[in-house]
């Protein structure tokens, strides 16, 4: 499903990576027209040519190729009537977005460029975007976000057994012969620590003649327990593993072969092999995910402590931690205004998505046990530093969760487009040529 809000965040950092009037601010222009009717209520060409402007310059900033003139004006405006149409649905239903929250909204906006809320506005104002208008700008997104959850995400369920469903069709589906699931049984003729060409040529012909008994009719577990150099419980079964859990070359050797069958005799260290293929199942399905171990100290902004004062005071701790005066674990449990000062800043292990997204890509930037710059998020100013990395797989109930995540987002986005057509259909809209 599309997501509206971050649309803004991203267009306001094309915006502050632009020189001063780079953008078209509404009603700029001397002369002005209708281009498009939804329902009467009409999107004139400074309208456009500004929403043009905005993602031109979003575009240029992330190197993202610019398509034709046309095609861009063409794309913009339907997008503009989808939304018009949408936010005329949402009036209907009496949604509004409150002052409060557009201003939260702003503010976090203004933390995220790492300013204070005034210079924020400012610094705007410079580019060519009048308060009010983006103010607008956002209130918009608010309420299409509040009818998209109410119209479409709210209505959207998975069940547990479609999940179920899902993943044992996506087992069904590996065919990573290294994901595989195997039990070989193992007859050896062992061979001694650096043994001579003759020991080997002797060892070698033992297992030829093994293997030629065995296909002559004799049972390879009765041959383990009669002559095997090697464990003879079970048949000499090795027990149902992963395939990356053996050997590569008894992967390799037995990859053609189908249940019962025996390989050709393998060389190691220990000397030459039989394996018999005992039992395959379809790869299980193993997942990673990264994790990380963050410390951070936090200081909230009140009247008393602004951005400003406070991305200068973590500047000045981080110099310290950095020329030995003292250590980040000290300096959070002096400093941090959170519950982890207490751990001297500790985080713990944490997967992607745990942190709000300001401070994840911060923490992302990091390499190991570097401390990066202070950085602002919606909570207050932060000194991170990234401890350690490792990736552990998801545990069942976790595949489970994810793979639930996975069918929802696809039927959000199956289900938005279905509404968004609709709403588009049923509403009466108008194009005009250009003059």
């Amino acid at each position: 499903m599309k997501l509206h809000f971050w649309a803004i965040a991203a267009t306001v950092l094309a915006l502050l990576a632009t020189g001063p009037g780079a953008a078209v601010a509404q009603g700029s222009q001397a002369a002005d027209f209708i281009v498009a009717l939804v329902n009467s209520e009409p999107i004139t060409n400074a309208e456009l040519q500004a929403q043009i402007k905005q993602v031109t310059e979003q575009r240029v900033q992330q190197g993202q190729p610019l398509p034709p003139a046309a095609q861009l004006r063409s794309a913009v405006l339907e997008r503009m009537v989808n939304e018009r149409a949408q936010l005329q649905v949402a009036r209907d239903m009496g949604l509004r977005a409150e002052a409060g929250a557009i201003d939260q909204a702003e503010a976090n906006l203004a933390a995220q460029n790492q300013m204070e809320l005034a210079q924020f506005r400012q610094t705007l104002e410079q580019r060519g975007v009048a308060q009010p208008a983006f103010r607008a700008q956002i209130r918009d997104q608010i309420v299409l976000s509040r009818l998209h959850e109410r119209e479409v995400e709210g209505r959207v369920r998975v069940t547990d057994t479609e999940v179920e469903n899902a993943l044992a069709a996506r087992q069904a589906a590996n065919t990573d012969p290294m994901a595989q699931e195997i039990n070989l049984a193992n007859f050896l003729v062992a061979l001694p620590e650096n043994p001579s060409p003759t020991q080997v040529a002797q060892a070698q012909a033992q297992a030829q003649q093994v293997l030629a008994r065995i296909r002559a009719g004799d049972k390879f577990d009765a041959l383990v327990k009669e002559l095997s150099d090697a464990d003879r419980n079970n048949g000499g079964q090795l027990g149902l593993r992963r395939a990356d859990r053996y050997p590569a070359l008894f992967v390799n050797a037995i990859q053609s072969l189908g249940v019962g069958q025996v390989s050709e005799p393998v060389r190691s260290d220990a000397g030459f092999h039989l394996l018999q293929v005992v039992e395959r199942r379809a790869g299980s399905l193993v997942q990673t995910v990264a994790q990380t171990r963050a410390r951070h100290i936090l200081l909230r902004l009140s009247p008393q402590l602004t951005q400003t004062q406070a991305l200068a005071q973590l500047a000045q701790v981080r110099q310290r931690i950095l020329t030995g005066s003292t250590s980040f674990e000290a300096a959070a449990r002096e400093l941090s205004q959170d519950g982890s000062a207490a751990q001297g800043g500790d985080l713990g292990w944490a997967s992607p998505g745990m942190f709000v997204p300001e401070f994840e890509e911060a923490m992302g930037r990091l390499k190991e046990r570097e401390i990066g710059t202070p950085i602002v998020s919606r909570f207050g100013v932060h000194l991170i530093q990234v401890m350690e990395r490792r990736a552990v797989e998801l545990t069942p109930a976790q595949l489970r969760e994810q793979m639930r995540a996975e069918l929802r987002a696809k039927r959000t986005e199956e289900a938005y487009q279905t509404w968004e057509r609709d709403i588009r259909n049923r509403a009466f809209v108008e194009i005009r040529e250009p003059n």
